[in-house]
């Protein structure tokens, strides 16, 4: 079978896709057989040896993907010829997949393979961000850094799922235009962005900020938010890690709070699904539908790591294995 490897922790040059045996299907494991693979954020640094989990090379890339289930254990609740996505740490790129049960969710079947390559790791991230750590609530305003990217895309959905009111932060004007398509109530561009929110609340300010993005906008994040806000650190895609100055929660009465969601779901069994069953009926009414921005062929992974790392992409790029893939228009 095809299987994407990291070779060399040099970022998407060191990644190729190579032959390697089919796995077999060990204790409280399914077989599953890959149409489509998300490309995302922990990809990528996982190519550099920069994210939190850091496997030696040569290991199998691939964070979310979805296909068909070829082979599952009896009362696993998943049957072979079933539809599903999958999340793993690392490790879904390639033809057949060994997944942990748990980590495999029912596919509703109007949900293609390739937009749902693009659910796993993005929403259930923006669930966990906006439901467990933010407990948004409804009718509270939401301002999302990095809105136009696969996290960003996900939490302006989730929100609008939740009831909230959001706004998103974006570098240009043509990213505003694609945050709004997605729902966003209004969409601002980061230079200035705190006085274009302050302006939009009445002076008020935002219950919940999400920063994927980090770097050096944390300190205006802050001034962003009300009373009682909360600011949630989900990544830090400029690169950069930004420190906080705690006497500013103090006098505002404000909140930080980290997000790692694979840290805490991976590691309570069950907690996945629940979080999945939160999302279908947002599924349903179509107020989630993951942007899918450009597909390429398994073949083409260190292109797509590429353009994902020099911000080519709008939402999500997908790697198709079994259909057809078509190129997207690209940002300016």
């Amino acid at each position: 079978m095809r299987s994407v490897q990291v070779g060399r922790l040099e970022g998407p040059a060191g990644v190729e896709v190579v032959q390697a045996p089919e796995p077999t299907a060990g204790p409280g494991q399914a077989l599953v057989e890959v149409h489509a693979l998300g490309v995302s954020w922990p990809d990528l640094l996982q190519t550099r040896g920069e994210y939190q989990l850091r496997p030696d090379p040569p290991f199998q890339l691939g964070v979310d993907f979805a296909g068909v289930v070829r082979e599952a254990p009896d009362g696993s609740g998943v049957a072979p010829g079933d539809r599903v996505a999958c999340c793993l740490p690392y490790g879904g790129g390639a033809d057949l997949v060994a997944v942990p049960v748990d980590a495999v969710l029912p596919l509703p079947g109007p949900v293609g393979f390739v937009p749902a390559a693009a659910l796993p790791m993005n929403y259930l991230t923006a669930q966990f961000a906006l439901g467990t750590r933010a407990q948004l609530r409804a009718g509270e305003t939401v301002l999302v850094h990095g809105a136009a990217g696969g996290v960003g895309t996900a939490c302006l959905q989730v929100a609008r799922g939740l009831g909230a009111r959001t706004v998103a932060v974006v570098s240009t004007p043509e990213k505003a235009d694609f945050a709004r398509s997605l729902g966003a109530d209004h969409a601002v561009l980061v230079d200035g962005f705190l006085g274009a929110v302050r302006e939009l609340t009445g002076g008020t300010g935002v219950d919940v900020v999400v920063d994927v993005v980090g770097g050096d906008r944390m300190t205006d994040s802050l001034r962003s938010l009300a009373p009682l806000g909360r600011l949630l650190v989900v990544g830090f895609t400029a690169g950069r890690i930004p420190e906080v100055r705690v006497n500013r929660l103090l006098l505002n009465n404000i909140d930080v709070r980290g997000v790692g969601w694979g840290a805490y779901a991976l590691v309570r069994p069950g907690f996945m699904r629940e979080q999945w069953d939160a999302l279908l009926p947002m599924l349903a009414s179509g107020v989630v539908d993951p942007p899918v921005g450009t597909t390429y062929p398994l073949e083409e992974v260190s292109r797509a790591l590429t353009d994902l790392e020099q911000r080519r992409v709008l939402g999500k790029t997908v790697l198709t294995l079994r259909g057809e893939h078509r190129p997207a228009p690209q940002p300016a």
